[in-house]
């Protein structure tokens, strides 16, 4: 299963963009608090577009929590990663695939990084930015892991019109 984990994410649009995107590929979120946000559907209904009861995700205290509770292989995204997010392997449906994104004013604290220097990636980019959106790069990273995988049990065909409906 592909994870999502945000460290104490600040900002609700970024989180509602996440929600629709976990949803939609039956990612799991997982949210380490502190939230810059509530989490009440009035502050993230625009940006996840009511696909909030779509989302499964948990809230934890701090991630120590998280870690006690989640099992499996972390890559944490950061712009301070030696390697691209595509050197890795995310091919096996049978692993638990946590991907860990910091808050958008700071990223993941430097001390976490440090412990995990061979899980840490940086998505390329040209010198201009520091960073691409939150939400950007989390869509990013679920489907190229579901590339890796094939795509898993995703529609291929578009499920409300019919798959003939640009034939007709």
């Amino acid at each position: 299963m592909i994870h999502i984990v945000l460290f104490e994410p600040e900002i609700p649009g970024n989180t509602g963009n996440i929600m629709r995107t976990c949803a939609g590929t039956g990612s799991k979120l997982h949210l380490i608090e502190p939230l810059g946000f509530s989490l009440e559907e009035k502050y993230i209904r625009r940006s996840s577009v009511n696909y909030t009861e779509y989302c499964d995700y948990i809230v934890y205290k701090n991630f120590d929590e998280f870690k006690l509770k989640n099992k499996g292989t972390y890559y944490y995204l950061t712009r301070y990663g030696k390697k691209p997010h595509t050197s890795f392997d995310y091919s096996n449906q049978d692993e638990e695939i946590y991907f860990i994104f910091g808050k958008e004013s700071t990223g993941i604290p430097k001390e976490l990084l440090q412990k995990e220097l061979d899980h840490c990636m940086r998505m390329p980019m040209n010198d201009c930015i520091r960073a691409l959106n939150l939400s950007n790069t989390v869509a990013i990273m679920v489907y190229e892991a579901l590339r890796q995988q094939e795509y898993r049990d995703l529609l291929k065909e578009e499920p409300f019109k019919g798959k003939d409906y640009l034939l007709e």
